[in-house]
């Protein structure tokens, strides 16, 4: 009996080794099946951050996209010029007037009278403006002046709209208190070339 308790007992002892063996089977797998799944999950883990990062990534390269507007933007704009404009009925290319001039002062140089003028035409008048303006053109030039001749003023040389006959001395001497007016005047030539007949032509 006591050879068989002692044999037991060593049994016992074989099978306390069994269950060290298999205690040491389970902490094997903590281990390594357990530790290297967690550290294998972890770095799966660990990779879908990356992989979301790189979506972020791609999702800032989709977010740029929008910078392409400012190129569109950029598309030829029509301009203005092109527009048609309307006809305001006023002739923009008016030949010189052969009879009109812009009277600014007068000269006796030379022994006999001259005005001192500047030819032009009737230029375009604006929605805001009295009447069309009388546009010189060139350099100022000379007309000789016959010291009889017949001449007749408005405003501002007279309170007239209409017009009204003064003597030539008394023209000269507005002309010469009222110098480079430029009012406008119509005159006819003499067979001796001077001015025999000078009138002012009224604007508002």
């Amino acid at each position: 009996m006591a050879g068989a308790l002692i044999l037991t007992g060593c049994s016992g002892k074989g099978n306390g080794g069994g269950d060290t063996t298999g205690s040491g089977a389970g902490v094997s797998p903590t281990k390594a099946g357990g530790t290297g799944g967690e550290a294998t999950g972890t770095g799966a883990v660990d990779e879908k951050p990356s992989a979301t990062a790189s979506a972020g990534s791609g999702s800032g390269s989709v977010g740029k996209t929008p910078g392409a507007v400012p190129i569109a933007s950029k598309a030829p704009v029509p301009v203005a010029s092109s527009a048609v404009v309307a006809d305001d009925g006023c002739d923009h290319k008016m030949p010189i007037s052969p009879d009109e001039v812009a009277v600014y002062r007068y000269t006796p140089e030379g022994g006999f009278l001259s005005l001192i003028v500047k030819h032009g035409n009737w230029g375009c008048g604006t929605p805001d403006s009295d009447g069309a303006p009388f546009e010189t053109v060139g350099k100022e030039t000379f007309i000789p002046m016959d010291q009889a001749a017949y001449v007749t003023v408005t405003n501002p040389i007279v309170e007239s709209t209409e017009n009204q006959p003064i003597g030539v001395q008394e023209f000269l001497d507005w002309l010469e208190a009222h110098p480079n007016s430029g009012l406008v005047f119509t005159y006819h030539l003499g067979a001796d070339g001077a001015i025999d007949r000078l009138d002012e032509v009224f604007t508002p």
